[in-house]
Protein backbone atom coordinates (compact mmCIF):
# COMPACT_ATOMS: atom_id res chain seq x y z
CA UNK A 1 0.00 0.00 0.00
CA UNK A 2 1.41 3.36 -0.94
CA UNK A 3 1.47 6.31 1.40
CA UNK A 4 -1.04 9.09 0.98
CA UNK A 5 0.47 12.45 0.11
CA UNK A 6 -0.46 13.89 3.52
CA UNK A 7 0.98 10.91 5.43
CA UNK A 8 4.16 11.05 3.35
CA UNK A 9 4.66 14.74 4.17
CA UNK A 10 3.96 14.13 7.87
CA UNK A 11 6.54 11.32 7.97
CA UNK A 12 9.21 13.34 6.17
CA UNK A 13 8.51 16.39 8.36
CA UNK A 14 8.89 14.24 11.48
CA UNK A 15 12.13 12.65 10.23
CA UNK A 16 13.64 16.00 9.27
CA UNK A 17 12.63 17.54 12.60
CA UNK A 18 14.17 14.62 14.51
CA UNK A 19 17.43 15.00 12.56
CA UNK A 20 17.41 18.75 13.14
CA UNK A 21 16.82 18.26 16.88
CA UNK A 22 19.68 15.74 17.18
CA UNK A 23 22.09 18.12 15.45
CA UNK A 24 20.78 21.09 17.49
CA UNK A 25 21.40 19.17 20.72
CA UNK A 26 24.93 18.15 19.69
CA UNK A 27 28.13 20.10 20.26
CA UNK A 28 28.99 19.98 16.57
CA UNK A 29 29.93 23.19 14.81
CA UNK A 30 27.44 23.24 11.93
CA UNK A 31 24.74 25.21 10.17
CA UNK A 32 21.22 23.91 9.67
CA UNK A 33 18.79 25.16 7.08
CA UNK A 34 15.30 23.78 6.49
CA UNK A 35 13.67 25.36 3.48
CA UNK A 36 10.94 24.13 1.13
CA UNK A 37 11.15 20.57 2.46
CA UNK A 38 14.93 20.34 2.14
CA UNK A 39 17.08 20.02 5.26
CA UNK A 40 20.71 21.00 4.70
CA UNK A 41 23.38 20.30 7.32
CA UNK A 42 26.69 22.10 6.72
CA UNK A 43 29.62 20.86 8.78
CA UNK A 44 32.54 23.07 9.81
CA UNK A 45 34.80 21.35 7.25
CA UNK A 46 32.50 22.40 4.39
CA UNK A 47 30.88 19.02 3.76
CA UNK A 48 27.10 18.73 3.71
CA UNK A 49 24.22 16.36 4.31
CA UNK A 50 21.02 17.09 2.44
CA UNK A 51 17.70 15.41 3.23
CA UNK A 52 15.01 16.05 0.64
CA UNK A 53 11.57 14.70 -0.14
CA UNK A 54 10.76 13.16 -3.50
CA UNK A 55 7.00 13.44 -3.44
CA UNK A 56 6.06 11.76 -6.75
CA UNK A 57 7.79 8.52 -5.72
CA UNK A 58 7.22 8.92 -1.95
CA UNK A 59 10.91 8.69 -1.07
CA UNK A 60 13.25 10.52 1.26
CA UNK A 61 16.62 11.22 -0.36
CA UNK A 62 19.91 11.73 1.43
CA UNK A 63 22.86 13.34 -0.32
CA UNK A 64 26.27 13.12 1.34
CA UNK A 65 29.94 13.22 0.43
CA UNK A 66 29.81 9.43 -0.06
CA UNK A 67 26.89 9.57 -2.50
CA UNK A 68 23.15 9.74 -2.84
CA UNK A 69 20.75 7.37 -1.10
CA UNK A 70 17.02 6.79 -1.50
CA UNK A 71 14.76 5.70 1.36
CA UNK A 72 11.32 4.13 1.35
CA UNK A 73 9.10 4.19 4.41
CA UNK A 74 8.43 0.73 5.84
CA UNK A 75 5.09 0.81 7.68
CA UNK A 76 5.80 -2.52 9.44
CA UNK A 77 8.93 -1.26 11.19
CA UNK A 78 7.92 2.42 11.02
CA UNK A 79 11.39 3.25 9.70
CA UNK A 80 12.92 4.75 6.56
CA UNK A 81 14.91 2.02 4.78
CA UNK A 82 17.51 2.52 2.02
CA UNK A 83 16.22 0.98 -1.21
CA UNK A 84 19.68 -0.25 -2.27
CA UNK A 85 21.24 -1.49 0.98
CA UNK A 86 18.35 -1.97 3.46
CA UNK A 87 20.29 0.25 5.90
CA UNK A 88 18.06 2.28 8.20
CA UNK A 89 18.11 6.05 7.86
CA UNK A 90 19.31 6.48 11.45
CA UNK A 91 22.18 4.02 10.99
CA UNK A 92 23.30 5.73 7.80
CA UNK A 93 23.05 9.21 9.31
CA UNK A 94 25.19 8.11 12.27
CA UNK A 95 27.81 6.61 9.95
CA UNK A 96 27.87 9.55 7.52
CA UNK A 97 27.95 12.13 10.33
CA UNK A 98 30.99 10.36 11.76
CA UNK A 99 32.63 10.13 8.31
CA UNK A 100 32.07 13.82 7.61
CA UNK A 101 32.57 15.36 11.06
CA UNK A 102 34.57 12.83 13.07
CA UNK A 103 31.88 12.94 15.79
CA UNK A 104 29.52 10.18 16.86
CA UNK A 105 25.84 11.02 17.16
CA UNK A 106 22.93 8.68 17.83
CA UNK A 107 19.96 8.69 15.46
CA UNK A 108 18.25 5.73 17.11
CA UNK A 109 14.65 6.88 16.66
CA UNK A 110 14.95 7.13 12.88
Amino acid sequence: MSLSEARFHDLVDAAQQAVEDIFDDSDLDLDLENSAGVLTVRFANGTQLILSRQEPIRQLWLAARSGGFHFDYDPASERWVCDSSDELLGEMLARITFEQSGESLEFDEL
